[in-house]
């Protein structure tokens, strides 16, 4: 009879009496097995940092907040230090303060919200194409030595492509350079970056690609970390380099394409060719060409005079005659052979000459000015063009609205008559015997009284 009490109506089980403590302990495991590991985004408010290393805090929103705790041993692994204000993303467990019965959450992680949220993509993406492979080294194209030409995707009025001129410029200005412009940042610059991409592609009018833009923060440079630019440079065929923000930088584009530089500027100089050690190459190679000439002169001379003392110490008469008139013969041919060769590699030197003044940056600005020319000749003759058809087709609306204008049917002797407040009269009945009426003719108004109607 332990659990039931004595009522005068029967029997009735005894009261069950929690304690503070076990209550707020059974809370407290209902609600940590409860809940999973939860990810919760607020502001920092109330924040305090006792010496025993813990940090506490509260969490809030415009509508609510909920108190939390994050001990020594997590906070030390910060990479930031909060502050009230600051707009945060937890990952925690839900919980109860058992000492005051205060319901909390206990964060195991903390980063700033924002930002914190990008870099999780980025990490999330990151591994998502490592194990796809599409950042292994076997896969990366080589750059070519001396390209044809450089495409240069990018914003045609950013910092980044007046670097990348500027070291062209100065290292080898005979290389032409194709701006596909793109915007580097915002909603659809990635979309962009893959479109001309595809462009370039299509065009096959240069050998390698530059991707570039200046340094931002991680949002500025988000269009760098999307999945469809990864994708179209990995599958680009062209050789692919990436020059995105500063040293500190990297994104996912870096890790995707062919090759990584720092800055745009060092971008440029690695796909340039330096015009001063490509001169000093050719003279080199041509100084090795003169000496194997003069080589091989000074060899075909000791031949020859190794063939002369051989006749003279022989001295046969007729036999000497024979070697006499073969060595001559040998000697021109080796001259002309000799010649032959000068020649050839003279032609080959001035070919190559004449292919560096031709990919002069100055015969290019002259085509575009004849072009420029041109285009202004063709937008002056089309402007004439439409005036003519404008004044021609005015002519004919004129000559139309005057054949139905009513001023024209009352140029023919008709009128038109209206009362006193300008009403059209159509019909006797809306006029009154000796009501004043008025006329309107081609030139004029008459008075009219009505007499009878």
């Amino acid at each position: 009879m332990n659990d039931f009490e004595w009522d005068p109506n029967g029997l009735i089980p005894q009261k069950e009496v929690y304690s503070v403590s076990r209550l707020n302990s059974e809370v407290r495991a209902l609600l940590e097995g409860s809940f999973p590991l939860l990810w919760v985004e607020g502001e920092i408010s109330n924040l305090a940092r006792p010496s025993s290393g813990h940090l506490y805090f509260s969490l809030k929103d415009a509508r609510a907040q909920v108190r939390c705790a994050m001990f020594r041993n997590r906070n030390q692994l910060l990479r930031f230090r909060p502050d009230n204000g600051m707009q945060v993303l937890i990952r925690a467990r839900v919980g109860l303060y058992e000492g005051r019965g205060e319901f909390q959450l206990v964060a195991e992680h903390m980063e700033e919200s924002g930002d914190g949220a990008l870099r999780r993509a980025f990490e999330e993406l990151k591994q998502k194409l490592e194990r796809e492979g599409l950042f292994d080294i076997a896969a990366k194209k080589s750059m070519p030595a001396l390209p044809r030409a450089i495409g240069v995707i990018t914003s045609p009025t950013g910092a980044a492509i007046r670097d990348v001129l500027t070291v062209l410029k100065r290292r080898f200005p005979a290389l032409p350079v194709i701006i596909y412009p793109a915007a580097v940042q915002g909603e659809n610059a990635a979309r962009e970056m893959v479109d001309m991409i595809r462009l370039a592609e299509q065009r096959q009018e240069c050998d390698v690609l530059l991707i570039t833009r200046g340094g931002g923060s991680l949002e500025d440079l988000w269009a760098f970390n999307e999945e469809i630019l990864a994708r179209a440079i990995y599958d680009c065929q062209l050789p692919v380099v990436a020059a995105v923000g500063h040293e500190i930088d990297f994104t996912i584009a870096d890790l995707v394409a062919d090759y990584r530089a720092p800055t745009p500027s060092a971008a440029a100089e690695h796909l340039s060719p330096d015009q001063g050690e490509w001169q000093d190459m050719l003279t080199q190679k041509l100084r090795i060409l003169q000496k194997s000439w003069q080589h091989q002169l000074q060899q075909s001379s000791t031949q020859l005079q190794h063939l002369n003392t051989r006749l003279l110490q022989q001295h046969p008469g007729t036999r000497l005659k024979q070697w006499s008139q073969r060595i001559d013969e040998l000697e021109m041919r080796y001259q002309l052979a000799i010649r032959h060769q000068l020649d050839k590699k003279r032609f080959r030197l001035e070919k190559t000459d004449s292919r560096l003044y031709q990919h002069s940056p100055v015969n290019r600005l002259t085509q575009l000015q004849q072009h420029q020319q041109q285009l202004w000749h063709r937008l002056q003759q089309g402007m004439n063009t439409k005036i003519s058809n404008s004044k021609l087709s005015l002519s004919t609306l004129t000559r139309a609205l005057d054949a139905i204008s009513p001023l024209a049917t009352l140029d023919r002797g008709y009128s038109i008559l209206h009362k006193a407040d300008h009403t059209i009269i159509r019909e006797h009945k809306q006029v009154q015997r000796g009501e004043q009426i008025t006329a309107r003719l081609a030139k004029g108004h008459l008075k009219l009284r009505v007499e009878e109607n």
